[in-house]
């Protein structure tokens, strides 16, 4: 019997994100440009095939380097529109240029991009207690709170729901259910530096 939560079931691309990658606390800052970039890039898509192009996307952004994509100009977003390897969608490439952007301003008030996304949790992750997948929910309080900020500061594409996302994705939630064994091995895990 698979034990693992019910949406990584099946698919081994799935699978293998859920046990290596989802929910475990991520500091680095690109790493967290990468998961914030691929969790809003997939509105309206399948998680499949955001991971599919994910590695396009590390390819066309420069590795999410803040500095490097910032600098991205109009006819870098041409090219980028042409590129079967990404989502080709001109509002979600636009929105990583500019996103690159809000997070070299976020160094100057917070440090970095992590000591910013962490401070919303305290620097520890939020552990859910869900038994049931419908008990997880899409968004939060505290991803609402944490999206109209990333908006103030000129994010786009962050609403409340991405936001969720991208706090279960980069372990700032653990959102794994009990009955799953990487919640226990999620929750033991520690970001480093917390």
């Amino acid at each position: 019997m698979d034990l693992r939560c019910p949406w990584a079931q099946g698919r081994p691309e799935l699978r293998a994100y859920h046990d290596r990658e989802w929910g475990v606390p991520v500091r680095d800052e690109r790493r967290l440009f990468e998961i914030l970039t691929l969790e809003t890039v997939q509105s309206g898509l399948s998680w499949l095939t955001i991971l599919t192009k994910r590695v396009g996307y590390r390819e066309a952004f420069a590795g999410f380097d803040p500095e490097r994509v910032a600098r991205l100009g109009e006819d870098d977003v041409e090219r980028l529109l042409s590129n079967a390897a990404i989502i080709r969608h001109s509002g979600k490439v636009r929105s990583t240029i500019e996103n690159a952007g809000a997070i070299l301003r976020l160094r100057e008030t917070h440090g970095s991009f992590a000591d910013y996304v962490w401070s919303f949790v305290d620097g520890s992750p939020v552990v859910n207690q869900w038994r049931l997948a419908d008990e997880v929910p899409s968004e939060s309080p505290l991803s609402e709170r944490m999206s109209r900020d990333l908006r103030r500061r000129g994010f786009r594409y962050v609403g409340p729901v991405t936001v969720y996302s991208f706090m279960q994705a980069a372990g700032l939630v653990n959102d794994h259910l009990l009955s799953c064994p990487r919640h226990a091995a999620v929750q033991a895990t520690r970001p480093p530096g917390s």
